[in-house]
């Protein structure tokens, strides 16, 4: 039996540290926006900044006042009030009369057929004038001069799609080892780094920034294709990609942030309606997702103490490359490296997170969604 864990323990160990090469290589290989020369006024495109809102009288204004507050000769924001039952509406009309780049859109009932996200953005669309199109949402922060410089990126890169990875703004400590956790885990399960190699199928897109040329965005028939799609900043990635447009990846350091959810507690409430969608709401790939998350993340830390020998050398070695690798994460996040110790209780949550909105979902044979219930069935029907 002690042979069974030394090679059992030995396997993870091997694994890791070819997972950690390739997430250094890759990382390093992520253009930074930063690193980009802003765009001079006369070679700017047009460009529409498209958003949907609904109830965040709460996180609207700071983040509208960045939207308004952009370094780019031409551009307007369409913004979309989703049957909001708070003070957005309010707001949005308070801001226009002193804005004139603020488009303003009102939706008061949701057709049968659509989810109420991208149904608003296929609104905003429809209003907007643009070359280009920015696909965000209503708590996200933009930096003054994040249009010139993503722009100049993708013109120079020749993308006609581009997502960012932002920063997440975080208050506590519970927000640091879960955003630390995810980041990590979002490198390994997506591998960011491969989005612009036309040769390989990742894809990716981020709800927080996403670019797309106005012709492209129309080719792969707009979200009208991701209308039951519940999580339509991937997918929207995915279209693209099998389209055979060009896309692409970058770093935005805090050109673009957010503060995603407040507290670990919202954090499991706000994930129940989308982790389980991002397995294609198949329970066999959650319940794989949980096994992987367990064996290598969870199990060389229970089993540091029963291991002997060589197989306590393997599972040292298991141990440390997830915190070096972490250790990479709080880093670019400007947090102490000290949260590079605590990613097993990180990946504990995230197999909460998983398993609540697996359950969840399966237990109410669909999803809640901003006040809307949405069939089990209809959703796995309008899956990209």
């Amino acid at each position: 039996m002690h042979i069974v864990w030394v090679v059992l323990l030995g396997a993870v160990a091997l694994l890791w540290v070819f997972e950690a090469v390739a997430i250094g290589r890759g990382v390093l290989s992520m253009p930074s926006l930063d690193d980009v020369q802003p765009l001079p006024d006369d070679l700017c495109p047009p460009v529409s900044v498209l958003v949907a809102a609904r109830d965040e009288a709460k996180k609207l204004p700071a983040a509208l006042d960045t939207f308004l507050a952009l370094d780019y000769p031409s551009y307007e924001v369409v913004a979309v009030d989703d049957r909001s039952l708070d003070a957005t509406g309010e707001i949005f009309k308070a801001v226009a009369r002193s804005h004139l780049r603020l488009k303003l859109l009102r939706i008061d009932s949701l057709p049968s057929g659509w989810l109420g996200k991208p149904h608003a953005l296929q609104q905003a669309y429809g209003k907007s004038s643009g070359e280009w199109l920015v696909f965000t949402d209503a708590d996200v922060h933009f930096r003054p001069d994040l249009l010139r410089r993503s722009l100049a990126l993708a013109l120079e890169k020749g993308w006609d799609h581009l997502t960012l990875l932002g920063r997440a703004k975080m208050f506590n400590p519970g927000e640091k080892i879960a955003m630390a956790f995810f980041s990590l885990g979002f490198l390994m399960g997506v591998r960011p780094w491969k989005v612009s190699d036309s040769r390989s199928t990742v894809y990716a897109g981020v709800g927080a920034f996403q670019l797309i040329r106005r012709s492209a965005y129309e080719k792969i028939g707009t979200h009208r294709r991701l209308a039951m799609e519940v999580v339509d900043d991937m997918k929207l990635g995915k279209l693209v990609k099998e389209a055979g447009i060009s896309s692409g990846l970058a770093t935005a350091g805090d050109a673009v942030s957010v503060h995603w959810h407040a507290g670990i507690g919202n954090m499991i409430l706000g994930t129940t309606k989308n982790f389980f969608a991002t397995t294609g709401f198949r329970v066999w790939v959650a319940a794989l997702q949980i096994l992987g998350l367990l064996v290598a993340f969870i199990f060389p830390v229970v089993a540091l103490p029963f291991a002997h020998g060589l197989g306590r050398w393997f599972d040292l070695v298991a141990i440390a490359v997830p915190v070096i690798a972490m250790g990479g994460v709080c880093r670019e996040f400007g947090i102490s490296l000290s949260y590079a110790l605590t990613y097993p209780v990180g990946a504990l949550i995230f197999i909460c997170m998983l398993a609540r909105s697996t359950i969840v979902t399966l237990w109410k044979g669909g999803i809640d969604w901003r006040g809307t219930f949405y069939p089990l069935e209809e959703l796995k029907r309008g899956a990209v």
